[in-house]
């Protein structure tokens, strides 16, 4: 059974290659290459986006970009999704058309045109796409042949004015069965609403479990959410508890089908941003990009099993490792989230979270919510935990100004070597590269290079060098306005444009961990 059980899973990743799911490596990054085996290029990528803003003084940019690499050619496009909306009509629950799949007293309703959006036509060379419009869709999209590898799409919406003003920028999402984000609010001062969308041709059953300091919030209010095929369904957070909570943590499930999960947080005093999926549960967790300037930092942690964690917290400035004071441990408590604000240090750092104790390997998920600015000229962001650069990681949409990368290797004793390619420009401009060395332990955040000439925006890519100790990337991007300096920040994880793949002939089982 055993020898069964690992020919099937090599298979899998062999499929894997041909799909271009990439998304079969353990949490902590892809997996080593087994004897007679050899990492091929994904073959073909989704993403979805979810809907911008309802804003009326909103503008959203699509920036699409793939790394130069692959041979061939190949095709990447979003298209609009769906929506639910509440029925008027009579309709729901196996009606007719566009209907199929949506809840009782809702109905799907169609995009309204399928033009593609911001479509790519080689790699290498970023393309955008605007819109204004406060009933935006969500965008779903496939890459394929050479251009699935490392297929980005970001996408960045500055608001005026009036509630989640600011800036807010978000990394569109591979579909997937199971998010996490501790982070998320019910309180008063917020609104969060889950968006998720369904990139497939049958309907997605999504249930919602949200966790306070006390535990379960939910209940059954979560469960069973449908959502229609090529649809997006926006869900209200606290709409699911009665019980407000500032600091929580929910986790998406698809128990039917597969989604992707984004959560758009608004403050009534500190404006809005995306708050992205943290990487899966793990005994640690890294979170990379505090801002030198942010006035303040607040930790959200979850353990989401059955024992408690004991953590151990440092900071990873840039002249080292450092526990903040009177926080040198943290318990958090089985099933419960634990926050706690961190004094903010007057420069650039990332936090390291470890256990205590060696030998625990209680797992974690963990988020930042970071604000900079002061009095009624604040603006949030949001850093959750994230995977290391195994191979390459992409931030697809940069300025002329107001970029900033940060790296950490938070592995004392162990510097990371990275290349970092500034790409052509949108409009016409050279890429250009440039190789950095930080030193473990510590976070190094730079004004990344601009290419030559550049008209537009660029695209950067982080490739760690053969042998380089573990590294993890942010992007931060500010686009002050007026007084509020708004900005956004964006975790870089590996792209996962390569999988595993058999030799010919090759025993398929020792492909397996």
């Amino acid at each position: 059974m055993k020898r069964t059980m690992m020919t099937l899973t090599a298979a899998a990743v062999a499929l894997a290659a041909a799909t271009g799911v990439a998304a079969v490596a353990a949490p902590g990054g892809a997996p080593e290459a087994a004897p007679g085996a050899a990492r091929k290029p994904v073959e073909r990528s989704a993403l979805l986006c979810p809907t911008p803003t309802s804003s009326e003084v909103g503008e959203t940019t699509y920036t699409a970009f793939s790394p130069k690499g692959a041979a061939g050619k190949g095709t990447a496009a979003l298209h609009a999704a769906g929506t639910v909306q509440e029925d008027t009509g009579g309709k729901g629950k196996g009606g007719k058309g566009d209907d199929s799949g949506a809840a009782a007293g809702q109905r799907a309703v169609p995009p309204r045109d399928s033009k593609p959006v911001a479509p790519l036509k080689a790699a290498g060379t970023p393309v955008t796409a605007t819109t204004n419009r406060s009933d935006a869709p969500a965008l779903t999209g496939e890459a394929d042949g050479a251009l699935a590898p490392g297929w980005t799409v970001q996408q960045t919406t500055s608001v005026a004015a009036g509630a989640g003003r600011g800036l807010l920028g978000l990394s569109c999402v591979a579909p997937d069965t199971t998010f996490w984000f501790p982070g998320v609010s019910t309180g008063k001062d917020r609104q969060d609403y889950v968006h998720l969308t369904n990139p497939d041709a049958t309907q997605a059953v999504v249930d919602l479990e949200l966790r306070g300091k006390d535990g379960a919030l939910s209940g059954d209010a979560g469960e069973n959410i449908a959502v229609p095929p090529h649809t997006t369904v926006p869900v209200l957070l606290s709409t699911l508890t009665t019980s407000p909570q500032p600091d929580a943590a929910l986790h998406v499930t698809a128990r039917e089908g597969r989604v992707g999960a984004s959560v758009q947080a608004t403050d009534t005093h500190q404006g809005g941003d995306w708050l992205p999926a943290a990487a899966d549960p793990a005994p640690g967790a890294v979170l990379p990009g505090i801002p030198a300037d942010a006035t303040s930092v607040r930790l959200v942690v979850l353990a989401p099993g059955d024992t408690d964690a004991d953590l151990k917290v440092q900071l990873a400035t840039p002249t080292g490792l450092i526990t903040p004071a009177g926080l040198e441990s943290l318990h958090v408590k089985s099933g419960m989230t634990t926050a706690v604000d961190l004094k903010p240090q007057g420069e650039a750092g990332s936090l390291v979270l470890s256990p205590a104790d060696d030998g625990s390997r209680t797992p974690i998920v963990a988020a930042l919510q970071v604000v900079r600015g002061k009095g009624a000229n604040k603006e949030m962001a949001f850093i959750p935990a994230t995977r290391p650069v195994e191979q390459r990681a992409t931030a697809a949409d940069n300025r002329a100004k107001g970029a900033t990368l940060s790296l950490v290797a938070p592995e004392k004793g162990k510097d990371a070597k990275v290349t970092v390619v500034a790409s052509a420009g949108s409009e016409g401009g050279t890429p250009v590269s440039k190789t950095y060395t930080v030193k473990g332990g510590t976070t190094l955040a730079v004004t990344p290079p601009l290419p030559q000439g550049l008209k537009g925006s660029y695209a950067l890519t982080v490739e760690p060098a053969a042998g380089s100790g573990p590294v993890h990337a942010a992007r931060t991007l500010a686009q002050p306005q007026g007084g509020v300096p708004a900005f956004t920040v964006q975790t870089l994880p590996d792209d996962r444009g390569t999988v595993v793949v058999p030799t010919a002939g090759q025993d398929l089982s020792l492909l397996t961990d």
